[in-house]
């Protein structure tokens, strides 16, 4: 099977910690509706961000690339790849 694109947009919100939590992300069918969906989820009650991000690979192989972050949005850190 050929290598195919997703792209996401997921929110972030804080704990009672105040640690980060990553929301449910969301398959976006293009680059231009993960980035207005990742502006939307930024703007919700509770949300402290979100991020638009795409990954490539072969589902039926299982291997991806790394996720490539298209843009942040809200407090967003600089890195996600721990969560």
């Amino acid at each position: 099977m050929a290598n195919v694109t997703y792209y996401v947009a997921m929110p972030f919100f804080q704990d009672e910690a105040g640690l980060l939590v990553a929301g449910a992300a969301e398959e976006c069918q293009h680059s231009t509706a993960a980035l207005r969906r990742a502006e939307a989820m930024s703007r919700a009650v509770g949300s402290i961000g979100a991020v638009a991000f795409c990954r490539s690979g072969d589902p039926m192989a299982g291997e991806f690339s790394d996720a490539r972050v298209l843009k942040k949005f809200g407090e967003v850190p600089d890195d996600l790849a721990g969560l």
